[in-house]
């Protein structure tokens, strides 16, 4: 039997309260009527084996003990074993009354072919017969390994609730909508995207979906003249023309850290044809923003220079000064980070009971003093 309910208020609320006196006041942030942990646990990397299977799952479940209530996950990553690895978790987190389901923030993604488990030997003949001759998806959908069809989603959105034991997911992103892109024109990649939210509105008002977003590397982060260019006010409009003003488009993910801090410094949106930054934007949208890459994948977590440490506090590690930036960044709500070892779970979730850096020392990393 799936793990029946999702995130709400009350549910996060009471997670928050459990750690009054244990976190900072500001690692728990108000958004979309959810209390979200500032630091978040991701599931993107690692082999795909029963080791780290078990290594995840444990991960989570410790993530969760020590004041993380953001779960993210995707379909395709480590083949379809890090959904199942946090299904794992949640069992055991509600089996043991360490966590309720509506206590934690499960988010997922769906666009990009799966497989299962492992690698095929022959991977046309897999896409083929998986997704082809079962009618999910055609080959013109696809794009570079990737459909955002609503037969296609339904197919991903109902196999991810199977792996993970779930009834219901909290967010449910298109994952990397931009590499549509690649090889059609843009009125056909609205058509398309206006079909997806279609659906995914669909599921809102039907109960597997509390909300949804877009989950990008490059769409968000590039010039406006760029063919892969995402526009947060476009997007948001045509989910406001499919969902109305209650529309459940809420969320997206792009990566955000000390190497690729683009949504806070380049002005390559518009609202209402001003330009501004990604982060001006969706603050402007009511859209909520999660970075993914918060270590770029240990890059920036190491030999960190000493203008960048002591504004960001001097904390015990180059990874939580790496943290800091992101979770204390202006417009950026949770910091994703890849966990899949208890000890890096330990060591990144001491920011718990880290404050924010205050605006002031935080300019500073950007030299932005006055004359």
């Amino acid at each position: 039997m799936p793990i029946n309910g999702y995130a709400t208020l009350d549910g996060t609320a009471r997670y928050r309260e459990r750690f009054k006196g244990r976190a900072a006041e500001n690692h728990f942030r108000l958004e979309q009527n959810l209390w979200l942990s500032s630091v978040g646990i991701g599931t993107y990397l690692g082999n795909p084996d029963e080791l780290t299977d078990e290594r995840y799952t444990d991960s989570v479940t410790r993530a969760v003990e020590l004041g993380a209530n953001l779960i993210d996950t995707a379909a395709n990553y480590r083949f379809q074993r890090s959904e199942r690895s946090i299904g794992a978790a949640l069992r055991h987190l509600t089996a043991e009354k360490i966590a309720a389901r509506d206590e934690l923030v499960v988010c997922t993604k769906g666009g990009y072919l799966p497989f299962d488990g492992a690698p095929p030997a022959d991977v046309r003949r897999y896409v083929e017969e998986t997704f082809v001759r079962t009618g999910i998806a055609q080959f013109s959908e696809i794009v570079n390994g990737h459909c955002m069809t609503p037969r296609y989603l339904e197919s991903q959105l109902d196999q991810s609730l199977r792996n993970m034991g779930l009834d219901s997911v909290d967010v449910y992103y298109i994952h990397n909508p931009e590499s549509q892109l690649a090889a059609v024109s843009r009125e056909e990649f609205e058509k398309r995207l206006r079909a997806a939210f279609e659906f995914l509105e669909g599921e809102v008002k039907g109960g597997k979906v509390r909300m949804y977003g877009a989950a990008t590397w490059n769409g968000f982060r590039v010039s406006p003249n760029a063919r892969e260019y995402l526009s947060i006010e476009r997007i948001t409009e045509i989910a406001r023309e499919v969902g109305g003003p209650e529309h459940g488009f809420r969320f997206i993910q792009l990566p955000f850290n000390l190497a690729m801090p683009e949504a806070l410094v380049a002005d390559n949106q518009t609202i209402n044809g001003e330009r501004v930054s990604l982060l001006e934007a969706t603050g402007a949208l009511g859209v909520t923003v999660v970075a993914s890459a918060s270590l770029l994948q240990g890059k920036v977590a190491r030999e960190l220079p000493e203008h960048i440490r002591e504004p960001l506090g001097a904390l015990a590690t180059d990874a939580q000064t790496a943290i800091q930036f992101v979770r204390s960044t202006p417009g950026i709500t949770t910091a994703l980070i890849g966990m899949s070892r208890r000890e890096h779970v330990e060591e990144n979730l001491q920011l718990v009971r880290v404050a924010r850096t205050l605006p002031e020392d935080f300019q500073r990393l950007f030299g932005e003093e006055e004359e």
